[in-house]
C-alpha cells in the first residue's frame, strides 16, 4: 500500500515538500503566473506542477487526475505532517479494510488555541459529514476514479462560492453508498493564519451557504438551511443579521443557484 499527497498552494515552490515534513510521494499544484513542471527526488518523489489558473477545486483536480498511488491524501500548504503519518494511514486502512475513505484528525492551530477535529472513531454518515475539511481527507484512488468524482469548481477558495467543495465531495461519495470512517489518530497540524475566502459573516457568506445547501440537496435544502441557522445562530449573533434575515439571504442563494443570473455571476468570478 503506497501513499501520495496532493498539495494545493499558491505562489510557492518545490521546497514546500520539506516545509510540510512530507515523507511520501507528493504532487504539489501551484497556482501562479506560469505553466511549468519539475520533479525532484526527496525522501520520495515530488512532482511540482505550476498552472496559470486559480481555484482550489481546479488545483486539487489537477493533482488528483495525476495520482499514481493506492491511497491519496489531500493537503493544504499550511500543514505540517507528523513524522509517521504514512504508517498511521496504512495501519487504519488495514484496520478498516472496507473503508473507501478515511478522514483523520488534524490539530487546528488558530491564534492561541489548538483544536482537534476528531475526538473518537466513528462511521461518517450524512448527519455528521459536513464537519470535515479536505485537509483530513484520505481515500482509495481507485474508488474515486470509479465513481468519476472530482472537487467542485464552483465552491471553495478562488471559486464563485466561498467554501463547500469538501462538503460536496464527501456528500457525493456517501450518495454512492461508499463507506467512510473518521479516525482520531492525528496525521498533521494545520496553522490557520488566515482564509483566502472568509471575510466574516456578511451577506455573501450566507448567500453562498444557501447555494451550497441547494447543491447538496435540490429537494431538502430548506431543511438543511433551517437546521444550520438553528445550530449556528449563536456564532452569528454578534453580527449584523437576525434569524429571519439570515434565512432570507440563504433562501435567496439557494433559489438563484443555477439560474441564468447566477451563471453570469459565476462566469464573472472566473474571469477575475
Amino acid at each position: 500500500m503506497e501513499i501520495e499527497v496532493v498539495v494545493s498552494t499558491m505562489n510557492n515552490d518545490i521546497s514546500l515538500y520539506d516545509q510540510m515534513n512530507l515523507q511520501t510521494d507528493a504532487i504539489i499544484v501551484n497556482q501562479g503566473d506560469t505553466f511549468s513542471y519539475k520533479e525532484q527526488q526527496k525522501k520520495k518523489l515530488c512532482r511540482f506542477f505550476s498552472f496559470k489558473e486559480k481555484g482550489v477545486g481546479l488545483s486539487r483536480n489537477n493533482g488528483l487526475m495525476r495520482v499514481q498511488k493506492e491511497i491519496c491524501v489531500i493537503a493544504d500548504d499550511d500543514m505540517v505532517y507528523v513524522p509517521d503519518y504514512d504508517e498511521i494511514i496504512k495501519r487504519n486502512y488495514r484496520k478498516y479494510p472496507d473503508a473507501d475513505m478515511i478522514v483523520f484528525n488534524v490539530r487546528i492551530h488558530e491564534e492561541s488555541t489548538v483544536k482537534d477535529v476528531i475526538r473518537k472513531n466513528h462511521r461518517v454518515r450524512k448527519y455528521n459529514a459536513l464537519r470535515y475539511g479536505a485537509v483530513s481527507f484520505t481515500f482509495k484512488t481507485r474508488v474515486i476514479r470509479q465513481s468519476n468524482l472530482f472537487f467542485s469548481q464552483l465552491f471553495g477558495g478562488g471559486a464563485p462560492y466561498g467554501s463547500g467543495e469538501d462538503s460536496l465531495f464527501i456528500w457525493t461519495l456517501l450518495n454512492s453508498r461508499k463507506k467512510i470512517y473518521a479516525v482520531n489518530d492525528t496525521i498533521a497540524d494545520v496553522y490557520n493564519e488566515g482564509s483566502t475566502w472568509f471575510e466574516g459573516y456578511n451577506e455573501k457568506y450566507f448567500y453562498d451557504k444557501g447555494a451550497l445547501f441547494k447543491a447538496l440537496s435540490p429537494i431538502f435544502f430548506p431543511v438543511l438551511i433551517v437546521q444550520f441557522v438553528i445550530r449556528k445562530f449563536s456564532t452569528f449573533s454578534n453580527h449584523s443579521f437576525n434569524r429571519v434575515e439570515i434565512l432570507r439571504i440563504m433562501y435567496k442563494g439557494a433559489k438563484q443557484f443555477g439560474n441564468r443570473e447566477t451563471v453570469r455571476y459565476e462566469n464573472e468570478c472566473k474571469n477575475v
